[in-house]
Protein backbone atom coordinates (compact mmCIF):
# COMPACT_ATOMS: atom_id res chain seq x y z
CA UNK A 1 0.00 0.00 0.00
CA UNK A 2 2.43 2.57 0.84
CA UNK A 3 4.66 1.73 -2.26
CA UNK A 4 0.83 2.64 -4.29
CA UNK A 5 0.90 5.86 -2.07
CA UNK A 6 4.49 6.60 -3.27
CA UNK A 7 4.11 5.77 -6.86
CA UNK A 8 0.93 8.34 -7.23
CA UNK A 9 2.95 11.14 -5.36
CA UNK A 10 5.40 10.62 -8.20
CA UNK A 11 2.99 11.12 -10.95
CA UNK A 12 0.97 13.69 -9.29
CA UNK A 13 4.65 15.73 -8.89
CA UNK A 14 5.52 14.88 -12.63
CA UNK A 15 2.65 16.43 -13.46
CA UNK A 16 2.42 19.54 -11.65
CA UNK A 17 6.20 20.38 -13.01
CA UNK A 18 4.64 19.61 -16.46
CA UNK A 19 1.75 21.99 -15.54
CA UNK A 20 3.69 24.85 -13.68
CA UNK A 21 7.10 24.85 -14.66
CA UNK A 22 8.19 26.54 -11.70
CA UNK A 23 10.23 23.84 -10.01
CA UNK A 24 13.14 24.52 -12.58
CA UNK A 25 14.97 26.97 -14.76
CA UNK A 26 14.51 26.55 -18.28
CA UNK A 27 17.14 25.60 -20.45
CA UNK A 28 17.07 24.91 -23.98
CA UNK A 29 18.80 22.30 -25.47
CA UNK A 30 18.61 23.44 -28.98
CA UNK A 31 16.88 26.18 -30.62
CA UNK A 32 13.78 24.53 -32.81
CA UNK A 33 10.64 26.13 -34.31
CA UNK A 34 8.75 28.72 -33.29
CA UNK A 35 5.10 30.27 -32.61
CA UNK A 36 3.16 32.67 -30.85
CA UNK A 37 -0.79 31.86 -29.76
CA UNK A 38 -2.94 34.78 -30.22
CA UNK A 39 -2.81 35.77 -26.38
CA UNK A 40 0.95 36.39 -26.53
CA UNK A 41 2.55 32.27 -25.57
CA UNK A 42 5.16 31.49 -26.96
CA UNK A 43 5.88 28.03 -28.10
CA UNK A 44 9.15 26.84 -28.28
CA UNK A 45 10.43 23.36 -30.68
CA UNK A 46 13.59 22.19 -28.72
CA UNK A 47 14.62 18.89 -31.43
CA UNK A 48 17.26 18.05 -29.06
CA UNK A 49 15.33 17.51 -25.81
CA UNK A 50 12.32 16.36 -28.24
CA UNK A 51 10.12 19.01 -26.27
CA UNK A 52 7.88 22.06 -27.00
CA UNK A 53 8.14 24.67 -24.09
CA UNK A 54 5.27 27.33 -24.04
CA UNK A 55 6.42 30.51 -22.20
CA UNK A 56 4.05 32.85 -20.90
CA UNK A 57 4.67 36.77 -21.72
CA UNK A 58 5.86 39.10 -18.85
CA UNK A 59 3.72 40.59 -16.69
CA UNK A 60 4.78 44.06 -17.31
CA UNK A 61 5.07 43.70 -21.53
CA UNK A 62 3.05 46.62 -22.65
CA UNK A 63 0.48 45.67 -25.49
CA UNK A 64 1.15 47.47 -28.74
CA UNK A 65 -0.74 47.28 -32.05
CA UNK A 66 1.57 45.27 -34.65
CA UNK A 67 0.23 47.92 -37.04
CA UNK A 68 2.37 50.80 -35.83
CA UNK A 69 5.51 48.37 -36.25
CA UNK A 70 8.03 47.99 -39.23
CA UNK A 71 11.10 46.64 -39.52
CA UNK A 72 14.19 47.04 -41.78
CA UNK A 73 17.89 45.44 -40.86
CA UNK A 74 20.34 45.27 -42.66
CA UNK A 75 23.02 43.29 -42.19
CA UNK A 76 20.57 41.25 -39.52
CA UNK A 77 23.30 38.37 -38.89
CA UNK A 78 26.24 40.74 -38.08
CA UNK A 79 24.38 42.88 -36.18
CA UNK A 80 22.96 39.51 -34.17
CA UNK A 81 26.73 38.00 -33.99
CA UNK A 82 27.46 41.40 -32.23
CA UNK A 83 25.26 41.14 -29.74
CA UNK A 84 26.47 37.99 -28.59
CA UNK A 85 29.95 38.56 -29.13
CA UNK A 86 30.80 36.25 -31.83
CA UNK A 87 31.62 36.18 -35.41
CA UNK A 88 28.42 36.28 -38.58
CA UNK A 89 29.93 32.68 -39.54
CA UNK A 90 29.43 31.13 -35.67
CA UNK A 91 25.46 31.65 -36.12
CA UNK A 92 22.85 30.08 -37.59
CA UNK A 93 18.96 31.54 -37.42
CA UNK A 94 16.57 28.81 -37.26
CA UNK A 95 13.43 30.66 -37.18
CA UNK A 96 11.16 33.40 -36.78
CA UNK A 97 7.77 34.40 -35.38
CA UNK A 98 5.89 37.42 -34.38
CA UNK A 99 4.32 38.33 -31.43
CA UNK A 100 0.52 39.45 -32.36
CA UNK A 101 0.10 41.18 -29.24
CA UNK A 102 3.16 43.60 -29.92
CA UNK A 103 4.91 42.74 -33.13
CA UNK A 104 7.78 41.96 -31.39
CA UNK A 105 9.54 39.39 -33.27
CA UNK A 106 11.44 36.23 -31.70
CA UNK A 107 14.52 34.56 -33.24
CA UNK A 108 15.90 31.14 -32.06
CA UNK A 109 19.40 31.27 -33.03
CA UNK A 110 22.20 28.62 -32.92
CA UNK A 111 25.31 30.37 -31.13
CA UNK A 112 28.39 27.74 -33.00
CA UNK A 113 26.90 25.15 -35.34
CA UNK A 114 26.93 21.24 -34.94
CA UNK A 115 25.97 19.12 -32.04
CA UNK A 116 27.52 21.79 -29.52
CA UNK A 117 25.75 24.68 -30.82
CA UNK A 118 24.22 26.97 -28.17
CA UNK A 119 20.36 28.02 -28.18
CA UNK A 120 19.58 31.67 -27.60
CA UNK A 121 15.59 33.45 -28.09
CA UNK A 122 16.52 36.88 -29.62
CA UNK A 123 13.74 39.65 -29.66
CA UNK A 124 13.64 42.43 -31.61
CA UNK A 125 11.36 45.02 -30.72
CA UNK A 126 9.67 48.10 -32.89
CA UNK A 127 12.97 50.31 -32.49
CA UNK A 128 15.00 47.33 -34.47
CA UNK A 129 17.09 46.74 -31.43
CA UNK A 130 18.55 43.32 -30.74
CA UNK A 131 18.02 41.59 -27.00
CA UNK A 132 18.78 38.21 -25.69
CA UNK A 133 15.62 36.73 -23.69
CA UNK A 134 15.79 36.49 -20.46
CA UNK A 135 15.21 32.61 -19.33
CA UNK A 136 15.94 32.83 -16.16
CA UNK A 137 12.69 33.70 -14.60
CA UNK A 138 10.48 32.62 -17.35
CA UNK A 139 7.41 31.25 -16.44
CA UNK A 140 6.56 28.06 -19.02
CA UNK A 141 5.57 24.52 -18.91
CA UNK A 142 6.89 21.84 -21.07
CA UNK A 143 5.77 18.82 -23.14
CA UNK A 144 8.13 16.08 -23.90
CA UNK A 145 7.47 14.25 -26.86
CA UNK A 146 7.14 10.18 -25.81
CA UNK A 147 8.20 8.92 -29.16
CA UNK A 148 10.60 11.09 -31.18
CA UNK A 149 13.48 9.23 -32.50
CA UNK A 150 16.62 8.64 -29.91
CA UNK A 151 19.49 10.66 -30.21
CA UNK A 152 21.65 7.70 -31.81
CA UNK A 153 19.08 6.70 -34.73
CA UNK A 154 20.67 7.89 -38.14
CA UNK A 155 19.09 8.32 -41.56
CA UNK A 156 20.54 6.60 -44.78
CA UNK A 157 22.91 9.64 -44.85
CA UNK A 158 24.10 9.23 -41.81
CA UNK A 159 22.28 12.63 -39.96
CA UNK A 160 20.49 12.30 -36.57
CA UNK A 161 16.94 11.72 -37.06
CA UNK A 162 16.69 13.48 -33.35
CA UNK A 163 17.38 16.88 -35.06
CA UNK A 164 13.95 16.47 -37.05
CA UNK A 165 11.45 15.12 -33.83
CA UNK A 166 10.26 19.02 -34.21
CA UNK A 167 10.48 20.15 -37.65
CA UNK A 168 7.75 23.09 -37.20
CA UNK A 169 5.15 23.87 -34.79
CA UNK A 170 1.50 25.96 -35.12
CA UNK A 171 -1.13 26.81 -32.62
CA UNK A 172 -4.33 25.36 -33.73
CA UNK A 173 -7.61 25.87 -32.16
CA UNK A 174 -6.30 25.38 -29.05
CA UNK A 175 -3.90 22.93 -29.72
CA UNK A 176 -0.07 22.94 -30.45
CA UNK A 177 0.99 21.17 -33.95
CA UNK A 178 3.84 19.74 -33.88
CA UNK A 179 5.08 18.22 -37.36
CA UNK A 180 8.26 15.54 -37.17
CA UNK A 181 9.69 12.12 -37.14
CA UNK A 182 8.66 9.68 -34.52
CA UNK A 183 10.69 6.41 -33.72
CA UNK A 184 7.66 4.25 -35.08
CA UNK A 185 7.60 2.45 -38.41
CA UNK A 186 5.94 4.90 -40.01
CA UNK A 187 8.05 7.87 -39.09
CA UNK A 188 6.65 11.18 -40.34
CA UNK A 189 4.43 12.50 -37.60
CA UNK A 190 1.86 14.98 -37.04
CA UNK A 191 0.75 15.70 -33.24
CA UNK A 192 -2.07 18.36 -31.53
CA UNK A 193 -1.12 18.78 -27.99
CA UNK A 194 -4.16 20.66 -25.97
CA UNK A 195 -2.77 23.45 -24.58
CA UNK A 196 -2.75 24.36 -21.73
CA UNK A 197 -0.41 20.70 -21.67
CA UNK A 198 -1.38 17.82 -19.45
CA UNK A 199 -0.15 15.20 -21.47
CA UNK A 200 1.39 14.67 -24.89
CA UNK A 201 0.01 12.04 -27.33
CA UNK A 202 2.26 9.72 -29.49
CA UNK A 203 0.72 11.58 -32.67
CA UNK A 204 -0.80 9.90 -35.78
CA UNK A 205 1.88 8.61 -38.41
CA UNK A 206 0.94 10.20 -41.78
CA UNK A 207 1.26 9.30 -45.55
CA UNK A 208 1.37 11.17 -48.78
CA UNK A 209 1.58 10.57 -52.43
CA UNK A 210 4.95 12.00 -53.68
CA UNK A 211 4.06 12.58 -57.30
CA UNK A 212 7.97 13.67 -58.06
CA UNK A 213 8.80 10.28 -56.91
CA UNK A 214 5.56 8.58 -58.40
CA UNK A 215 5.25 6.75 -55.12
CA UNK A 216 3.70 7.12 -51.55
CA UNK A 217 5.93 7.86 -48.68
CA UNK A 218 5.67 7.47 -44.73
CA UNK A 219 9.37 8.46 -43.41
CA UNK A 220 9.88 12.14 -44.84
CA UNK A 221 9.40 14.57 -42.76
CA UNK A 222 7.04 17.45 -42.74
CA UNK A 223 9.34 20.49 -43.29
CA UNK A 224 6.71 23.41 -43.04
CA UNK A 225 3.33 23.99 -42.66
CA UNK A 226 0.06 26.43 -42.03
CA UNK A 227 -3.59 26.15 -41.58
CA UNK A 228 -6.47 27.26 -43.45
CA UNK A 229 -10.36 26.84 -43.16
CA UNK A 230 -12.02 24.28 -45.78
CA UNK A 231 -15.78 24.42 -45.30
CA UNK A 232 -15.18 25.61 -41.84
CA UNK A 233 -13.07 22.79 -40.47
CA UNK A 234 -9.39 23.63 -39.89
CA UNK A 235 -6.82 21.61 -41.88
CA UNK A 236 -3.25 21.42 -42.30
CA UNK A 237 -1.55 22.63 -45.18
CA UNK A 238 2.27 20.89 -45.37
CA UNK A 239 5.39 21.03 -47.51
CA UNK A 240 7.35 18.29 -48.34
CA UNK A 241 11.00 18.09 -49.71
CA UNK A 242 11.35 18.42 -53.47
CA UNK A 243 8.08 19.56 -53.48
CA UNK A 244 4.55 18.42 -52.43
CA UNK A 245 2.11 20.11 -50.86
CA UNK A 246 -0.56 17.97 -49.13
CA UNK A 247 -3.39 18.81 -47.26
CA UNK A 248 -4.21 16.69 -43.79
CA UNK A 249 -7.62 17.46 -42.03
CA UNK A 250 -6.91 18.53 -37.72
CA UNK A 251 -10.36 16.43 -37.19
CA UNK A 252 -8.35 13.41 -38.51
CA UNK A 253 -5.31 13.87 -35.92
CA UNK A 254 -5.86 10.74 -33.43
CA UNK A 255 -3.48 9.02 -30.99
CA UNK A 256 -1.80 6.28 -32.73
CA UNK A 257 -4.04 6.65 -36.57
CA UNK A 258 -2.29 6.83 -39.45
CA UNK A 259 -3.39 8.46 -42.35
CA UNK A 260 -3.15 9.67 -46.21
CA UNK A 261 -3.19 13.43 -46.75
CA UNK A 262 -4.16 14.90 -50.26
CA UNK A 263 -1.52 15.75 -52.34
CA UNK A 264 -2.98 19.23 -54.04
CA UNK A 265 -0.37 20.19 -55.77
CA UNK A 266 3.51 19.49 -56.77
CA UNK A 267 6.18 22.10 -56.88
CA UNK A 268 9.13 21.26 -58.59
CA UNK A 269 12.07 18.90 -57.61
CA UNK A 270 15.84 19.86 -55.74
CA UNK A 271 14.24 22.36 -53.72
CA UNK A 272 13.77 22.60 -49.74
CA UNK A 273 10.53 24.36 -48.67
CA UNK A 274 11.25 27.18 -45.75
CA UNK A 275 8.51 28.51 -44.52
CA UNK A 276 4.80 29.21 -45.17
CA UNK A 277 1.99 31.97 -44.30
CA UNK A 278 -1.60 32.29 -45.51
CA UNK A 279 -3.18 35.23 -45.48
CA UNK A 280 -6.18 37.16 -47.78
CA UNK A 281 -6.05 39.80 -50.74
CA UNK A 282 -8.46 41.52 -52.86
CA UNK A 283 -11.29 38.64 -50.92
CA UNK A 284 -9.11 35.46 -51.95
CA UNK A 285 -7.06 33.27 -49.67
CA UNK A 286 -3.23 32.67 -50.49
CA UNK A 287 -0.63 30.74 -49.53
CA UNK A 288 3.31 32.36 -49.12
CA UNK A 289 5.82 29.86 -49.58
CA UNK A 290 9.87 30.52 -49.42
CA UNK A 291 11.65 27.69 -50.90
CA UNK A 292 15.52 27.31 -51.23
CA UNK A 293 15.88 26.91 -54.87
CA UNK A 294 12.01 28.04 -56.96
CA UNK A 295 11.68 31.40 -55.15
CA UNK A 296 8.55 32.86 -53.34
CA UNK A 297 5.52 31.62 -54.43
CA UNK A 298 2.20 32.77 -53.67
CA UNK A 299 0.18 29.92 -53.92
CA UNK A 300 -4.08 30.07 -54.46
CA UNK A 301 -5.59 28.01 -52.04
CA UNK A 302 -8.81 28.09 -54.66
CA UNK A 303 -10.29 24.32 -54.85
CA UNK A 304 -7.62 23.22 -52.25
CA UNK A 305 -10.15 21.33 -50.43
CA UNK A 306 -11.35 19.08 -53.31
CA UNK A 307 -11.50 15.23 -52.16
CA UNK A 308 -9.53 13.92 -55.13
CA UNK A 309 -5.71 14.65 -55.07
CA UNK A 310 -2.63 14.18 -57.34
CA UNK A 311 -2.25 10.32 -57.83
CA UNK A 312 -0.29 10.25 -60.41
CA UNK A 313 3.89 10.63 -61.10
CA UNK A 314 4.88 13.99 -62.43
CA UNK A 315 8.06 13.75 -63.95
CA UNK A 316 11.20 15.93 -64.80
CA UNK A 317 10.74 18.54 -62.63
CA UNK A 318 7.07 19.25 -63.33
CA UNK A 319 4.22 21.16 -61.55
CA UNK A 320 0.89 20.12 -60.85
CA UNK A 321 -1.85 21.32 -58.74
CA UNK A 322 -2.90 24.56 -56.86
CA UNK A 323 -2.29 27.94 -59.13
CA UNK A 324 1.07 29.72 -58.57
CA UNK A 325 3.10 33.20 -59.52
CA UNK A 326 6.40 34.02 -58.35
CA UNK A 327 7.33 36.65 -56.08
CA UNK A 328 10.37 38.22 -57.81
CA UNK A 329 10.82 41.20 -54.81
CA UNK A 330 10.93 38.20 -52.53
CA UNK A 331 12.59 35.12 -54.19
CA UNK A 332 15.31 35.25 -51.19
CA UNK A 333 13.12 35.10 -48.49
CA UNK A 334 14.57 32.74 -46.00
CA UNK A 335 11.67 33.11 -43.12
CA UNK A 336 8.33 34.78 -42.64
CA UNK A 337 5.81 35.64 -40.00
CA UNK A 338 2.59 37.67 -40.23
CA UNK A 339 2.86 41.32 -38.90
CA UNK A 340 -0.64 42.73 -39.28
CA UNK A 341 -3.51 41.86 -41.98
CA UNK A 342 -1.43 43.75 -44.88
CA UNK A 343 2.16 43.20 -44.39
CA UNK A 344 5.01 40.47 -42.92
CA UNK A 345 8.09 40.63 -42.03
CA UNK A 346 11.00 38.49 -43.96
CA UNK A 347 14.68 37.48 -43.66
CA UNK A 348 16.27 37.75 -46.71
CA UNK A 349 19.69 36.32 -48.10
CA UNK A 350 21.88 38.31 -49.86
CA UNK A 351 24.39 37.19 -52.85
CA UNK A 352 27.36 37.49 -50.20
CA UNK A 353 25.72 35.07 -47.71
CA UNK A 354 24.38 37.65 -45.42
CA UNK A 355 20.99 38.39 -44.66
CA UNK A 356 18.41 41.84 -43.66
CA UNK A 357 15.94 41.97 -42.00
CA UNK A 358 12.32 43.62 -43.86
CA UNK A 359 9.06 44.46 -43.87
CA UNK A 360 6.53 44.06 -47.11
CA UNK A 361 3.53 44.40 -48.21
CA UNK A 362 1.12 40.77 -48.33
CA UNK A 363 1.41 40.42 -52.48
Amino acid sequence: MKSKLIELCSIVIVLVTMQTGMSQELALSSAGPLTFNSDGVLFVGDPRAAAVYAIEPTANQEPVDPATVSYAIDGLDKKIAAALGVEASDILIQDMAVNPTSGVIVLSVSRDKGPDAIPVLLTISGDNQIAELDLSKAKFTKAELPNAPGPEQKDRRGNSKRAFSITDISFINNQVVVAGLSNEQFESNLRAIIYPFSSTPNGTAVEVYHGAHGKYETNAPIRTFTSIMVDDKPCVVAAYTCTPLVRFSMSDLAEGKKIQGTTVAELGNWNQPLDMIVYEADDKEYILMANSARGMMKIDTADIGREVGITEPVSNGGVAGQAFKLVEELKTAVQLDRLNLTHAVAITKNEDGSFDLLTFKLP
